[in-house]
């Protein structure tokens, strides 16, 4: 039986089931309980308690069963109970859960990092270690880059997402929720143009050379190429509305910074591990990058984090300067050691691209049936659809709430993005059911109708 056809689970029935409005009494109460534990700047998407998920579906606990669209935010690619991960972290739980790769090492913290060598883009001798999360990864090829160019200016895009630290918070664009009131932010951090084809001025067809040509010149000018140290960017932006960069546009950046000796970051975080169909983002236009950082699929739902880098870039830094107590967890990597078996033999990548086959006519049809959908796009299993007031392409933030609501009403888990919070971005399980697959999109269709 293959991943997509067991769902990833064998416990739970792989069904869209409503028994009660959502959020229903017991996610209610539940609530109530946070409201008086938790601060409310800790957000959720839909305020439903989680208390069984896997496959394709999360059940709360009214008993209702929703079909994921989300995956944790693209951590669950493997589904949210692999049972090769589950049997992987309760083995080494029993074993150890501890010691600090700092302290005593492991081989499968070892292990983890062979396997990032191996797989992240180029053929050159590379070095990993890992961190916990994706703004760790994020600032840490920061650091490495400025220690290995001696050089202190960043430059990072328009609409992009790289975290909630002090460092990832300046490096991300969008002011509301992330950056609003918690400044001041860090310093010789630049933002350039980015190619977002939908709202190039003159047209998609020009938007990847124009653009690339006026990052350049701005960086050139304003900054100086030889000041930068590192140009960090997502292969497709995630928080920024899943907007995938016109053709050369990537490519051009990346000549530029070989050209400048500029570090290229490339910050999968959210587009690696299969979920574009490649098992990098960056590998669609053949861009092999200084350094990939990689988190979420990482680890099947585990935090842990990787930075992937050229070994004569990574072997500059002194011994102690890079680590963390907790990174590199010795169940995280046995987790993330599973997941990627779970890709490579249940070819998730090809199931990925199947995921965008049966996802991206379905949703060009609804727009041409709506002319509010103003732009559909996407790889494999990250695809979004960007909501206008029809006839413009004005953003509609409050239609994409509107539409979002009645997913979760209806039974299907959604998540909007957007710097103008218009897009709506659907991130299924790479082990979702076909049949699961399309009752989601049914249901999307619906959620439009009314």
């Amino acid at each position: 039986m293959t991943s997509q056809d067991s769902g990833g689970s064998s416990r739970l029935p792989q069904e869209r089931r409503v028994v009660t409005e959502i959020p229903g009494p017991r996610s209610r109460e539940l609530q109530e309980r946070r409201a008086a534990a938790v601060p409310p700047g800790v957000g959720s998407v839909l305020p439903v308690y989680v208390t069984d998920a896997g496959g394709g579906v999360v059940v709360d606990a009214d008993g209702n069963s929703l079909i994921d669209f989300g995956s944790g935010i693209a951590v669950t690619g493997v589904g949210n109970a692999n049972p090769r991960v589950a049997e992987r972290v309760k083995a080494q739980a029993d074993r150890f859960t501890h010691t600090c790769f700092m302290v005593a090492p492991y081989e499968s913290y070892v292990r983890v990092c062979e396997n990032l060598n191996r797989i992240t883009p180029g053929d050159h001798e590379k070095r990993s270690f890992l961190v916990n999360s994706g703004a760790e990864a994020v600032e840490n090829a920061v650091k490495i880059a400025r220690y290995a160019t001696g050089r202190q200016a960043v430059v990072v895009f328009d609409h992009g997402y790289h975290g909630r630290t002090l460092l990832t918070m300046t490096l991300t664009a969008k002011s509301m929720p992330y950056k609003h009131g918690f400044g001041p932010y860090a310093p010789e951090v630049y933002r350039m143009p980015l190619a977002y084809p939908f709202r190039w001025p003159s047209g998609p067809e020009n938007c990847g050379p124009e653009a690339a040509a006026q990052a350049i010149d701005q960086i050139s000018k304003q900054i100086g190429a030889r000041s930068v140290a590192a140009v960090v960017v997502e292969p497709i932006q995630g928080e920024g509305g899943f907007i995938e960069p016109a053709p050369g546009f990537l490519p051009a950046i990346a000549e530029f910074c070989r050209a400048n000796g500029i570090v290229f970051v490339a910050d999968e975080v959210q587009t690696g591990f299969a979920r574009t169909g490649d098992l990098f983002a960056c590998e669609h236009e053949g861009i092999v990058p200084d350094i990939v950082v990689t988190a979420k699929g990482i680890a099947g739902g585990l935090p842990l984090a990787g930075v992937t880098g050229r070994a004569d870039i990574m072997d500059r830094v002194h011994g102690g300067g890079l680590g963390g107590t907790y990174g590199g967890n010795p169940l995280a990597c046995e987790a993330a050691l599973a997941v990627l078996e779970e890709i490579e033999e249940g070819k998730l990548t090809e199931r990925a691209r199947r995921i965008g086959e049966v996802m991206l006519p379905r949703l060009r049809a609804l727009a041409g049936r709506y002319g509010a959908i103003g732009d559909v796009r996407g790889r494999g299993a990250m695809v979004a659809i960007e909501l206008v007031r029809e006839g413009t392409k004005e953003p509609d933030p409050a239609l994409t709430a509107e539409i979002a609501r009645r997913c979760h009403a209806r039974g299907l888990l959604v998540l909007t993005a957007g710097t103008y919070g218009n897009v709506l971005r659907f991130l299924p399980p790479l082990v979702i059911p076909e049949h699961l697959l399309l009752e989601g999109l049914d249901v999307l269709e619906e959620a439009f109708a009314g």
